[in-house]
């Protein structure tokens, strides 16, 4: 009920008490295509993550021209900003985009329109999905997955649904994992947050051990989290990979401090 115009007066505030609030209302809401363009904008290749989010709601408050959906009018943007390409195709790591949804409608909806993963969201176990009021039980039965797998190349359950936890201690994983690998699905938990509020006793307060459990124990895909910079440096300390890179431009660094090391020698025989 409310214009763009209207909505970009407002201002945003942090919703955590305890994080910082200095940048309270500094910013406006962004647009869809704005958040678009701090990737495309980025010096480097910037992935994007985007929800279709409350669609049944959204669909039943707003109308389009010529009958169209909320669906419809979130694909043409990723097409306007060239967005497309099968997971892990060439077109897809140009511009990497994953699809993610609660609403599993929405998800076969828009396969016919493009073949960017779609990532299947995952509620606490006694919230039905929003769109076709299923269980926690039902979606995550074998017998679901092999259906949903002909749209989606994951799930993204919430981190509790794959190790329940009690008295803030983790218990024994469920088989979920698991079996959503043996359906070759990504698996993609969420959310990941830094503070103690959020991490259980077993972590000891220390969200690298979260992680590590998480990726190495559990064997979890990829990971949602508010803290962007933390888990890129977990990446950072034990992906081979980036180790070797460190190294190899730590020997480049070494010899060209050599070379100019023999030419100031060099120089001062001649002179």
């Amino acid at each position: 009920d409310f214009t763009l115009e209207e909505l970009k007066s407002l201002r945003v505030k942090q919703r955590y008490s305890f994080r910082d609030q200095q940048y309270n209302g500094k910013f406006s809401i962004i647009t869809f295509e704005e958040f678009i363009s701090i990737a495309l904008d980025a010096p480097r290749v910037v992935g994007i993550y985007p929800e279709i989010k409350n669609p049944v709601f959204i669909n039943q408050r707003v109308k389009w021209s010529n009958g169209k959906k909320f669906e419809d009018i979130f694909v043409e943007t990723l097409k306007k900003y060239g967005y497309e390409g099968s997971y892990l195709s060439k077109k897809w790591l140009k511009q990497p985009a994953f699809i993610q949804s609660f609403a599993p409608t929405s998800l076969t909806y828009i396969s016919n329109q493009t073949d960017l993963p779609k990532i299947f969201l995952i509620d606490d176990t006694t919230i039905p999905t929003q769109d076709t009021n299923q269980s926690f039980w039902e979606i995550t039965s074998d017998h679901y997955l092999d259906y949903i797998k002909e749209y989606v190349v994951g799930i993204g359950p919430w981190k509790d649904n794959l190790v329940t936890a009690s008295n803030n201690y983790l218990q024994t994983p469920t088989d979920l994992v698991a079996r959503a690998h043996a359906h070759n699905f990504q698996v993609h938990p969420y959310t990941f947050r830094n503070e103690n509020q959020f991490l259980h006793f077993n972590f000891s307060e220390d969200p690298y051990n979260e992680y590590d459990y998480w990726i190495k124990k559990i064997g979890v895909d990829g990971l949602f989290t508010d803290f962007t910079g933390s888990l890129h440096r977990y990446q950072e300390w034990t992906s081979p990979f980036l180790s070797s890179e460190k190294d190899a431009y730590n020997l480049l660094d070494k010899i060209v401090a050599m070379i100019f090391k023999v030419q100031a020698h060099l120089v001062l025989f001649f002179t």
